[in-house]
């Protein structure tokens, strides 16, 4: 068991990364529930489709509003205590929805408004968590710390949280929230145990948040790797959410795909993920971060044209496999380089405006992939998604060697 310990969790990323990781890895399990009971609950409620979609609506929209300002009290605050507290919030909200649930009293609107409370409150955890890591390992270690970050949300998000959401709620409505509220107490628990430093990264806050918002951005306008590869997030966002927006829709029709073995696509995905979990410190040290960086954007732009040409199940499976192993290294990678190029004190700010990105490209994305479905076919925004992404990776290729040591250059104007 010891050895198991040292592999996953190796004694020099110390033992505040430990509890980090706990904490991550049971929030996301309970995050993983509520991906199978919200939707379920909502669809008990109503059959509206705007009310459907207005779900989700109200977890994504608070990251275009609260976004900017979450990024700038992590870098103001004790980073430690507002992920705390966030999360708390997040937990009370999930207990009052459990109390209305189990009187009788949930109806739709007060469902969605506790799905806009708990987005709000998750801006605030997620905007403060990304910025913890880099303050407990070194510089050199952020890729298998980040790995194993991701490998809690796959496991917890996308294998069994949906799973055990699923089968909670047809025991009883209430469960999974319940189960839920639980998670997000013990993670509470655990976080409080990482050993950082009191108070703020910074040594003196004596300006405005609309000040420290300015710094954040004006500093990533100013740093052209990092500025590049924002940039690459947004366009990648929106090419990939295009098709993903129909994708049920193109499994159905297209591939012929029923709605059982729709869910195992979800799986496949996280299972490629979970392979690329135990290969990523063995493909940091051999392969160079810019050929790496090449060759998973350049995967993507291959998976659209193959989900293009698909019409078969025995295919979509394996491309789906395919998806989550590179989607992981370049979610790990890309998260990594970013880490390592912004200074401790910006990271909040520059990762909110990366968080921002990631969701206006998706939803961008969503609308366009519906728009062009509805004119060209289901196939059609594989095809914008292929040529998207394609034409995006022939203007940044030789901008990926800059942007993968970035925090050498970083260096360089400091």
């Amino acid at each position: 068991m010891t050895r198991l310990v040292e592999t996953v969790f190796p004694a020099r990323l110390g033992h505040g990364f430990r509890w980090l990781v706990g904490s991550s890895w049971v929030t996301n399990l309970g995050d993983g529930v509520l991906i199978a009971a919200g939707p379920l609950l909502i669809a008990s409620q109503t059959r509206n489709p705007v009310l459907v979609s207005s779900a989700m609506i109200a977890l994504q929209a608070p990251w275009l509003v609260f976004g900017l300002i979450a990024g700038a009290l992590a870098d103001r605050l004790d980073r430690r205590r507002v992920i705390m507290a966030a999360n708390l919030a997040r937990g009370l909200v999930l207990a009052m929805l459990c109390a209305v649930i189990a009187t009788g009293h949930v109806n739709i609107g007060i469902v969605l408004g506790a799905m806009l409370l708990l987005g709000t409150a998750e801006v605030f955890v997620d905007a403060t968590a990304g910025t913890l890591t880099p303050m407990l390992v070194d510089k050199s270690d952020l890729g298998i710390a980040n790995s194993r970050l991701m490998a809690g949300m796959l496991t917890g998000n996308q294998l069994v949280g949906p799973a055990v959401g699923a089968l909670l709620f047809s025991v009883g409505m209430v469960y999974p929230f319940s189960v839920t509220v639980v998670c997000i107490v013990v993670g509470v628990l655990l976080v409080s145990r990482i050993g950082t430093a009191p108070g703020a990264v910074r040594e003196h806050v004596d300006t405005h948040v609309r000040q420290d918002i300015a710094d954040g951005v004006r500093w990533l306008m100013g740093n052209p790797p990092v500025r590049t590869l924002a940039i690459i997030i947004v366009v990648f966002n929106v090419t990939w959410a295009a098709p993903w927006a129909v994708l049920v829709l193109w499994a159905l029709e297209r591939v012929g795909i029923n709605e059982a073995g729709f869910g195992l696509l979800t799986t496949a995905s996280a299972l490629g993920g979970l392979l690329a979990t135990f290969s990523y410190g063995w493909l940091e040290k051999r392969v160079p971060l810019a050929t790496l960086m090449r060759t998973v954007l350049l995967c993507e732009v291959l998976f659209h044209l193959a989900m293009a040409l698909t019409t078969s199940p025995w295919a979509a499976y394996p491309l789906m496999f395919f998806f989550g192993a590179y989607a992981f290294v370049w979610g790990t990678l890309s998260w990594t380089v970013r880490q390592r190029a912004v200074p401790t004190e910006l990271q909040g700010r520059v990762g909110s405006v990366y968080m921002i990105c990631v969701m206006g490209g998706m939803l961008v994305g969503s609308l366009l992939g519906g728009l062009i479905a509805g004119i060209g076919g289901l196939t059609a925004p594989w095809w914008f998604a292929f040529v998207g992404a394609g034409v995006t990776l022939a203007l940044v290729w030789r901008s990926l060697e800059q942007i993968a040591h970035a925090d050498e250059t970083t260096a360089e104007t400091t």
